[in-house]
């Protein structure tokens, strides 16, 4: 068995403070060297109050300790106060998700215990931070968020027009297609003004809904009254102001992304003119299939723009929790579940995933292969993964130059003129496609055949390399196609 040389991940953090958070106080704990024993360490614990002035205090006091790194556990939105303030005293602040910090079973369980416990697994750096964006990201999150709890309450508005309209026996939802579409919104809006005859009614139809008048008239044949008159105004007009109130959200969520700078954006400024200028990350973003300028704004306001917080497309995809956890005991590996993870997040890469998984792209291909399978639930959550990292990639790549010509090999590292030093595989086998992928990055695109007697001409007709969605060439406006040259 080859030993391994690997990296000490845990060294010794000499001053150090764990704050255990509860609503209206938290119990700090500081571990230092002592004075003049070093192998010895001086640990003291008392409970701070969670006010403005009182935390301010604590930063003070810790800076005058020298104190390099403040531990919390995140306790609900409590911990909001300690890490923001903390932070502007100029200390190096890290919030701890709790299943990692819970303490040692069988032993006395209180605030102080949980707080020294917590202030040695830190001096030895055996936390995890979590998550904590910039202040402008948190900002846009905040909007985006409360935008998508307004338009919740719009939905629940919504379902109540329609339960008091099958309460007043008004079948308009069986007839017109959208109950808020402009037809149906002008027969509401009358009926509120005072309008009853089914007729009438059924005269402001537009559009394709005229060819229903008979229909419309049949559903408009209830016992709408002036109770029923009076609710459904009030929850017309409530939807109007929340639907305000969500397209006001909107322009104040795009004017803040216009005022965001970030890593990527230094990049867009170096971008070669001939590429095509200079996009946004949101329209970088809108250009996935399935990903709309919607989702592109909550994707951006929930993991940011600097990607260099996720080492890799893979710690992006772990702590959103789209990728399963590995069980393995005695040789065998079981199957674990993904997590919770973020749900701003997860709600829209499921909404993208079931978009995408209808066109005829990459990701839609990736829904259908293990969708007989596996079933439609894991097979989204598989479009979900493949399109965060290819939203990884995007947020976090360099410009990439104008793509090379067409049937080209791109040159070795070493200089050499081919690109693997192996042999070319026999066209149309597994490994020629792996082969054509890792050197490429792209994939053997095969025509359709008629005949058993095509197979192996048909495999070896490819278009040249035509550039997946995870590929560096692909964020490019200009990158080849199939079918076509560069423009």
């Amino acid at each position: 068995m080859a030993a391994e040389e690997l990296e000490l991940e845990s060294e010794l953090v000499e001053r150090v403070a764990a704050i255990d958070i509860a609503k209206a106080s938290g119990m700090v704990c500081t571990r230092v060297p002592h004075a003049t024993r070093p192998e010895r360490r001086v640990q003291e614990a008392w409970n701070v109050a969670s006010t403005t002035e009182a935390i301010m205090e604590l930063g003070q006091a810790l800076v005058a300790l020298g104190v390099t790194r403040v531990v919390m556990e995140a306790t609900g939105v409590y911990w909001r106060p300690f890490f923001f303030l903390l932070e502007s005293c100029g200390l190096e602040c890290r919030l701890v998700n709790a299943r990692d910090v819970k303490n040692v079973p069988g032993r006395p369980k209180t605030d102080k215990l949980d707080a020294i416990w917590l202030a040695k697994l830190a001096e030895w750096g055996m936390l995890r931070a979590s998550f904590v964006p910039e202040r402008p990201i948190r900002r846009l999150r905040d909007l985006t968020r409360l935008r998508a709890a307004l338009s919740q309450e719009r939905t629940r508005h919504k379902h109540r027009v329609e339960k008091l309209l099958e309460d007043a026996h008004i079948k308009l939802s069986s007839v017109a297609t959208n109950l808020f579409g402009l037809s149906a919104r002008n027969m509401l809006d009358a009926m509120v003004a005072g309008e009853r005859s089914p007729e009438r009614l059924a005269d402001l139809a537009q559009g394709k809904l005229k060819a229903k008048h008979a229909a419309l008239v049949a559903a408009f044949n209830g016992r709408f009254d002036e109770h029923h008159a009076y609710v459904l105004g009030t929850l017309l007009g409530a939807i109007d102001h929340v639907q305000s109130q969500i397209d006001d959200l909107t322009r104040h969520i795009e004017t803040s992304l216009t005022q965001l700078s970030g890593p990527q954006a230094d990049l867009d400024a170096k971008r070669p003119a001939s590429v095509g200028g200079a996009l946004t990350p949101a329209e970088r973003l809108d250009e996935i299939p399935g990903i709309g300028a919607i989702t592109a704004q909550i994707i951006l306001a929930e993991i940011g723009l600097d990607m260099s917080v996720f080492p890799t497309p893979g710690h992006l995809v772990s702590w959103a929790k789209l990728s399963p956890r590995t069980i393995q005991s005695a040789g065998k590996t079981f199957p674990g579940g993904t997590g919770q993870g973020n749900p701003w997040l997860k709600a829209v890469l499921g909404e993208a995933a079931m978009a995408a998984a209808r066109t005829d792209t990459f990701l839609g291909a990736r829904y259908k292969r293990p969708v007989r399978r596996r079933g439609h639930g894991k097979a989204l959550v598989a479009v979900a993964r493949s399109m965060l990292v290819i939203v990884w990639h995007l947020l976090g790549r360099s410009p990439s130059p104008l793509p090379r010509p067409r049937g080209r090999l791109p040159p070795a590292p070493d200089g050499q003129g081919h690109p693997h030093p192996r042999a070319h595989p026999p066209v149309g086998s597994p490994r020629a496609r792996r082969h054509h992928q890792s050197a490429h990055g792209g994939r053997l695109r095969p025509t359709a055949t008629r005949g058993p007697g095509e197979a192996s001409r048909a495999a070896a007709r490819w278009h040249g390399p035509t550039f997946g969605l995870d590929h560096p060439l692909r964020d490019s406006p200009r990158a080849v196609r199939p079918g076509r040259g560069p423009s």
